[in-house]
């Protein structure tokens, strides 16, 4: 597969981390033991290698390809994020991330079953891009929803054909899988990033807001302020930086974006408990 490649089939991507015999592995690009932005409570945040989607305000390209990285077992995973279980509480747990946590579907559907086995609460962070109805993918997508306690889903731009621009593909998919979760019972925080000349336009920001109120389960919606923190990375593996010269967005523009989504009005999360056990 070549460096950075976007054109993968689902059906290659379904292979990666499945093994002819013994555990399943995933491909881990980093983890951070105690995240306090990656969902309830303080979380053990795995951050999975490889993702299809070439976003132009991605801070972490070094997580694009697919099929390289650390390779764990989720026993191996489990074991180190059970170290820092006594700081969890009653929300915390363990979070996997990415790239995009969906392109390794098998290894998260077997990390998140023996999660809960042990009792630790489980947050999926995903775009979405790989989501599809075609089997076997979504058999399996389903049967990670079932030891999903909650997901954070970041909704790169309600418009398909500025979605592409942003992303290099459609949100059709994207959309499809949220409101799947929506109908099926799926707890789920709802992001989006604010970028200037990108996804900082009323118009966009007020159609999101209302398509945000047709969905159910929604505990949290928050905004994202654009940063050039990832501007080094791009420089260092001599990619482009696709948005070079544009300025984070001011604090009267975050506050507007809020306005818009009604991030106000989603309080779910002030008291959302993870499920104790297997749904």
């Amino acid at each position: 597969m070549k460096l950075f490649d976007t054109t993968a089939p689902l059906n290659v991507l379904d292979q990666i981390g499945v093994a002819a015999d013994g555990p399943i592995k995933g491909y881990v690009h980093s983890v951070e033991s105690f995240g306090a932005v990656d969902g309830p409570g303080i979380r053990f945040t795995a951050f999975l290698q490889g993702c299809r989607m070439r976003c132009q305000y991605c801070h972490n390209p070094d997580t694009w390809n697919i099929g390289v990285g650390e390779e764990m077992t989720a026993a191996q995973l489990l074991d180190d994020a059970e170290r820092y279980k006594a700081f969890w509480g009653a929300t915390g747990g363990i979070t996997c991330s990415g790239g995009e946590s969906l392109v390794q579907l098998d290894f998260l559907v077997d990390l998140f079953t023996q999660a809960k086995a042990r009792g630790i609460s489980t947050c999926l962070d995903t775009s979405g891009q790989p989501f599809t109805r075609d089997e076997p993918w979504f058999s399996q997508f389903k049967a990670l929803m079932a030891v999903t306690d909650i997901s954070l889903v970041d909704i790169k731009h309600i418009n398909s054909t500025e979605h592409k621009k942003l992303t290099g593909f459609g949100n059709e998919n994207i959309l499809d899988m949220i409101e799947w979760m929506s109908a099926n019972g799926c707890d789920m925080w709802i992001r989006h990033v604010l970028v200037p000349e990108r996804t900082d336009d009323d118009r966009y920001l007020a159609e999101l807001g209302d398509y945000i109120k047709t969905l159910d389960h929604v505990q949290k919606v928050e905004i994202l302020p654009y940063h050039t923190l990832g501007v080094k990375k791009y420089h260092e593996l001599g990619i482009t930086y696709p948005l070079e010269g544009i300025e984070p967005p001011t604090a009267d523009r975050v506050k507007n974006a809020e306005a818009l989504l009604h991030t106000a009005d989603y309080t779910g999360y002030k008291t959302w408990r993870p499920a104790q056990n297997q749904k």
